[in-house]
């Protein structure tokens, strides 16, 4: 096609999402007859300085109706897009950015924008007769599949509240290619249901498809996915390690967390403590949101303490945010980026998180939502950035299972095959 293809119609619709609420759906056209779409995905955790979604307010599905954010796409952001050139993606969104004229993108809404930005990637990829993940990477080398992180259990806000700590999840870190590493988390969910049916503690499915688990304590959680990698048949540690997403803003303030499930409270120091003596217990190699978006001190301290080799992650410390992350990157606050599109609102912004956490020497993973739906851009995300680890929510559910299997489809196209990076590019791989 040629590359003056420009953007001829912007469709805003509501759709739902994997909780069954609203979301907004964007679709757009080119001239030629080209059309790419997406969907914004919706998280439940969030943090402070996140992009915030328009939502109605009011009666209607609980105040969470989208009618306002569809009709921001298919009235103002419309008539600014109408005639763009398809692939000025930079262009593009900074229009948006500058039409919304809001530090938060609340006024047309972070859900209308981000769904608008995504969809016209996709619209500029068929414009030019390629699949997404190769028009995202332009000039430069796709990366190969990322390794995937899966949560087995669910808790914090994704469970309401069941056990603190909202995702045990599991990494296949000596898995030979992406299939494997499905395969062997798949052994794994398997292996928990059983332990969690015999010992009567399975009380249904949490907001990202993990088990929701009924433990009396954190640790018991732990006690359980360990068992379940060990009963799957693969070495803790070696083929398989756990990874943790403390998310402490959700119970945690000014320095001080209730673990409701543990009956105490505690400082900043007391959850360190506790986050340590758990690293030294079991093999976890990655710990995400340590401390609390407010207690930036601790989780440099916590950074700090932790073994080398260990993945601290930033998601609510950094929101996406290029210069959250270089901020937090002075001061030694983490290691790695957690990078979620909808967190900061278009591409453009995304891309420049995932360049800032590469200049200060941090890795990244590329995030889906708890409320998300069938859309798969951020699994070419992964590909086309060279994102080197992928996280959506675990084995089961088909708003999940979508990306993980859209891997398998993608490990059929790109130069690398099946292959996942070097071990070396995750930090317990340069240990």
């Amino acid at each position: 096609m040629s590359m003056s293809d420009t953007i001829k119609t912007v469709v805003g619709r509501r759709v739902w999402d994997s909780r069954g609420r609203p979301t907004v759906e964007v679709e757009i056209r080119t001239a030629s007859g080209a059309s790419g779409r997406a969907i914004a995905p919706a998280g439940a955790s969030t943090g402070a300085g996140e992009a915030l979604d328009r939502r109605d307010g009011g009666t209607a599905f609980g105040g969470l109706d989208v009618t306002g954010a569809v009709a921001s796409v298919n009235g103002e952001i419309a008539a600014a897009l109408l005639g763009m050139a398809v692939d000025d993606q930079t262009g593009a969104d900074r229009s948006l950015i500058a039409l919304d004229d809001t530090p938060n993108k609340s006024r047309l809404g972070g859900n209308a924008i981000i769904a608008t930005s995504m969809a016209l990637a996709h619209a500029a990829a068929a414009s030019a007769g390629l699949p997404l993940w190769r028009h995202l990477a332009g000039d430069t080398p796709p990366g190969p599949l990322p390794l995937p992180e899966i949560q087995i259990l669910g808790g914090g806000a994704h469970a309401a509240r069941r056990v603190d700590v909202q995702d045990f999840m599991v990494i296949a870190v000596g898995a030979p290619d992406y299939p494997t590493a499905l395969d062997w988390t798949a052994d794994v969910y398997r292996a928990a249901g059983r332990i969690l049916a015999d010992a009567g503690r399975l009380q249904g499915v949490a907001d990202e498809g993990g088990f929701w688990p009924a433990f009396d304590s954190n640790e018991e959680a732990l006690d359980c996915l360990l068992r379940a990698i060990e009963a799957s048949g693969h070495a803790p540690g070696d083929e398989v390690a756990i990874a943790l997403d403390i998310a402490a803003s959700d119970f945690g303030s000014g320095g001080r967390y209730t673990l409701a499930r543990d009956g105490r409270e505690i400082d900043s120091d007391g959850l360190a403590d506790m986050l340590l003596g758990w690293l030294a217990r079991y093999p976890v190699v990655s710990i995400e949101d340590p401390m609390g978006e407010d207690d930036e001190a601790a989780f440099a301290r916590f950074t700090h303490a932790a073994p080398a080799g260990v993945q601290i992650v930033g998601d609510d410390l950094v929101t996406t945010n290029a210069a959250r992350i270089a901020h937090c990157a002075g001061i030694g606050a983490g290691n790695t980026a957690l990078i979620k599109p909808n967190q900061i609102g278009t591409l453009t912004e995304t891309r420049e998180a995932l360049d800032s956490a590469r200049e200060m020497g941090w890795g990244a993973i590329v995030s889906a939502r708890s409320g998300e739906t069938e859309d798969v851009t951020i699994v070419h995300l992964g590909v086309g950035w060279a994102i080197p680890q992928l996280k959506v929510g675990s084995f089961t559910r088909s708003e999940r299972m979508a990306k993980w299997n859209e891997g398998l489809r993608l490990a059929e196209q790109v130069p690398s095959g099946a292959a996942l990076p070097v071990r070396s590019a995750y930090p317990w791989g340069r240990s």
